[in-house]
């Protein structure tokens, strides 16, 4: 080779190796920044969690993994400490509960945990991973500017940033299904039997993680795949490509196997998905789907609507710089078909390695494989009709920011060397260069302000239930549990964690707080009986749960358990603003009392003592005036009851406020036991509001002249 070769040679593989330094150190970059803002929007913003509640599935179920556990066996606790999301299976000798999802992301949340001491490392490691991926997914179908502008747009895209933060499945699997094409990729191209098995083992591990996820993913795969196959027959190349194929298979159909050997061990029934035993018309297909009570006739016609509104809502709101960002990615698909034609339009595979062109057919079909897919599934209906899609992005769709990724990277550089070579045909190479750079600088704040316009919304949702939960959860910031029971409110059924998922307990129902649901005095003594030598506390609220939407005013309260032959409770009220009238009554189930009281004004204070024994209750400093018993005590049904005290407050022009205490009790023999205080409410013009009147201690926003103060003692 002569001299001027061999510099020739020399200086075009010192570039090389420049642009794979560089890309290396942009995507390290890349990483580095995905991992500092998911680490930050997990902790920050989502601090208590987002308003999907999923998310305490999967870390309950990590939690279960990591004291190695597929189910949980609360034993008599069973009805007030279900999880949300958890199938009850009490066919055995014992009954218990496992989770309808695999506990295939769940391990990964475990091992983050093992190994760091929190969950959130998880997230972290996720999210450089996908942005790691993507770009060199990006250098694989073009060139290494291509793949570090992918992985900067899915950066940029607040599907990814907000789904990546939370403790769903969507991230993780497609990190999962990310390690499988671009192993897969490589071992095309470079005929290695080792990176065939890694791509195996990540299509299985995905599947394992979300078996439709996975499926439609690697649809466009497994077609080549056997395109490659097929066109190896009867070719010397046969026995490395099947070799090769078996070795990207057999992991995979390994993963499969696992998956039905977990269905068998949980449902009992190999074939039968833990999601399909929670609710079995919750799954692919078109008819009646239900989950919950909630029934939806999923038509093909609904399923396009769907469609259409969820790829309208990714394409203008959720990937990066909205609706500028979907047209540079359909600039990018007609730059590779465009390309592709010119490079002869080849249609079927080569038996060879995978070509620039291969790569991007394979991401166009994941592209459509998973648009045409999940219009099979009635989920995406679900997320749009109750608001998550809003909050999350559709996150049924999260794969579609690969191809996204890579196709607007391409439509970029493809607008900028377009830009260059029409400056530089009138010009020199210099001014086109010095021309982009311009180009660039003013586009900037464009870029900046569209890329602000899709994450402000959502940030700004998502901030305003994080600042509301942080209100809900403040009492428990200042809390410090040592053996605590701790009741708590279940607006939407009787499921723990939903919506107050951030109080989740641990696996063995034995950690320092027990969480059991206030679900009447029957359940609430039944739950003392299950749990015993345990600090009591009662967690309510003042307001109407909104899903976060409306802060509300909690309160966590100690409880006493007071037990004797009779309980003596004292109210003292205050008197409201207006009030001019008072009538005193107490209920029970077996009927009630009325009393009277003389003699107070504006600014005072009515005081009740009343008496609680097996024979009743009544109260003993009032005059009784009526009710629908002759004896001095309004009777109390055998077991576990509730006793209310009603003292209301009239003015003179029909204005009302009514105190309304309810008091949990057990008539047992010659015995009474009372959870005390009684639940307080302060009722306008209504003798019972439930939450919105509940009394949360003086602080909060009441009537002038209310106050409530009480005490007991139990004897005998």
């Amino acid at each position: 080779m002569s001299w001027v070769g061999r510099r020739f040679s020399t200086s075009e593989s010192d570039e090389s190796v420049l642009r794979r330094r560089g890309f290396a150190l942009g995507t390290l970059a890349l990483s580095l920044l995905a991992a500092a803002v998911v680490g930050w929007l997990a902790t920050d913003l989502f601090a208590y969690h987002s308003v999907n509640d999923d998310e305490a599935v999967y870390l309950t179920q990590a939690a279960m993994l990591l004291e190695g556990r597929l189910f949980l066996r609360p034993g008599a606790l069973a009805e007030v400490v279900r999880p949300w999301f958890f199938v009850v299976d009490d066919g055995g000798e014992t009954l218990r509960m496992y989770g309808k999802y695999s506990p295939a992301v769940p391990a990964i949340f475990a091992l983050s945990r093992a190994l760091t001491g929190g969950y959130v490392v998880a997230l972290v490691v996720v999210a450089a991973g996908i942005v790691a991926l993507v770009a060199v997914l990006g250098r694989m179908a073009f060139d290494e500017r291509v793949g570090l502008l992918a992985g900067a747009f899915v950066l940029a895209s607040p599907l990814f940033l907000f789904t990546s933060s939370v403790y769903l499945a969507y991230a993780p699997t497609t990190l999962l299904n990310l390690c499988f094409a671009v192993a897969y990729v490589r071992a095309s191209r470079t005929g290695s039997r080792r990176w065939a098995l890694v791509s195996g083992v990540a299509v299985g591990a995905a599947f394992f993680a979300r078996q439709f996820t996975a499926v439609l993913f690697a649809a466009p795969f497994i077609v080549h795949s056997l395109a490659v196959l097929s066109r190896a027959l009867g070719t010397d190349r046969l026995r490395e490509t099947l070799v090769r194929t078996a070795a990207v298979s057999v992991p995979g159909l390994a993963f499969v196997a696992l998956t039905l050997g977990y269905n068998a061990a949980v449902t009992g029934d190999p074939l039968l998905f833990p999601y399909e035993a929670f609710a079995p018309r919750d799954g692919l297909g078109f008819g009646e789907r239900e989950i919950l009570g909630y029934v939806v006739d999923y038509t093909p016609e609904l399923a396009v609507a769907v469609a259409v509104e969820a790829l309208s809502m990714l394409f203008t709101d959720w990937v990066a710089v909205g609706s500028a960002g979907a047209l540079l990615a359909a600039v990018g698909v007609g730059v590779a078909a465009l390309r592709w034609r010119r490079a002869g339009a080849p249609v079927a595979p080569k038996s060879t390695a995978l070509s620039v062109h291969g790569v991007r057919a394979l991401l166009l079909g994941v592209a459509v494989s998973v648009v045409v897919g999940n219009l099979y599934f009635w989920g995406t209906h679900n997320g749009l009709a109750n608001g998550l899609v809003d909050l999350l992005g559709p996150y049924y769709h999260f794969d579609l920011l690969v191809p996204f990724g890579v196709f607007a990277a391409a439509g970029v550089v493809a607008v900028a060397d377009a830009a260059v070579d029409a400056v530089e045909k009138r010009r020199n190479r210099r001014t086109a260069r010095v021309a982009l750079a311009c180009l660039l600088l003013v586009s900037a704040p464009v870029v900046a302000a569209a890329e602000a316009s899709v994450v402000a919304d959502p940030y700004e949702e998502n901030r305003l239930r994080t600042d509301n939960f942080e209100t809900t959860y403040e009492p428990f910031e200042r809390a410090e549990f040592d053996r605590a029971l701790v009741f708590v409110p279940s607006p939407y059924g009787d499921w723990q964690n939903h919506p107050f998922q951030y109080l989740r307990n641990d696996p063995g129902f034995d950690g320092d707080v027990v969480y059991a649901l206030d679900d009447g005095p029957d359940r609430d003594f039944q739950t003392l009986a299950a749990v015993e030598n345990r600090t009591l506390y009662r967690f309510t609220y003042r307001g109407t749960w909104t899903g976060a939407v409306e802060p509300v005013d909690s309160e966590l309260q100690q409880l006493e358990l007071l037990r004797g032959e009779r309980v003596d409770g004292e109210t003292t009220v205050g008197v409201p603003s207006g009030a001019t009238r008072v009538s005193v009554r107490v209920e029970t189930e077996r009927g009630y009392a009325r009393y009277s009281v003389e003699g107070f004004a504006e600014g005072d204070a009515v005081d009740v003592e009343w008496t609680v024994t097996p024979d009743g209750v009544r109260v003993a400093n009032l005059d009784r005036t009526g009710g629908d018993a002759d004896r001095p005590s309004v009777p109390l049904p055998s077991g576990a009851s509730e006793l209310d005290l009603v003292v209301r407050f009239a003015g003179t022009a029909g204005e009302s406020v009514t105190y309304r205490q309810e008091l949990t009790v057990d008539r047992d023999g010659n015995e009474v036991r009372a959870l005390w205080p009684p639940e307080t409410r302060v009722c306008r013009l209504r003798t019972e509001c439930g939450r919105e009147g509940t009394w949360v201690g003086p602080d909060g926003d009441y009537l002038d002249g209310v106050s409530v103060a009480t005490n007991a003692t139990a004897s005998g």
